[in-house]
């Protein structure tokens, strides 16, 4: 028994064809229902019946809201990246700045001997303090 012959290129590529199809459906549905969770603009009624519209008649569900809220979909896609990458650099900017870092021993350092010439605190705390930071 001859499986090519069973078999065709042509049957071998339809396969393919709606392989491919069902997986593009699948990212387009998880990509909207991802659009409507993170709509801030929309109720929380409002994301509820978008949803069930969505899961209970798919097709119908997913091109009504590509053509009712698709422009948008872009905008909304581009703000939460955005806020994505400022909430890092935030986190970077603060984690940079916290102590943790190389330079941080030598900026306490600078600012306990800044404070010790100022005369805001005596030589003994400035040891004790100094005696802190490098340990």
């Amino acid at each position: 028994m001859n499986l090519a012959y069973d078999y065709p290129v042509l049957g071998a590529f339809w396969t393919v064809m709606w392989i491919f199809l069902w997986v593009l459906w699948i990212v387009l549905l998880f990509r909207i229902i991802g659009d409507i969770f993170r709509d801030d603009e929309l109720s929380g009624v409002a994301k509820t019946i978008w949803l069930l519209f969505v899961v209970v008649v798919p097709f119908l569900g997913v091109f009504v809201y590509v053509l009712a809220r698709g422009k948008g979909m872009g905008q909304r896609e581009v703000k939460h990246a955005r806020a994505q990458q400022r909430a890092f650099d935030d986190y970077i900017r603060e984690t940079a700045g916290s102590g943790t870092g190389p330079g941080s021993e030598a900026d306490q350092l600078a600012k306990l001997s800044e404070m010790r010439a100022k005369g805001d605190i005596t030589d003994a705390e400035f040891q004790r303090a100094k005696e802190k930071i490098l340990h």
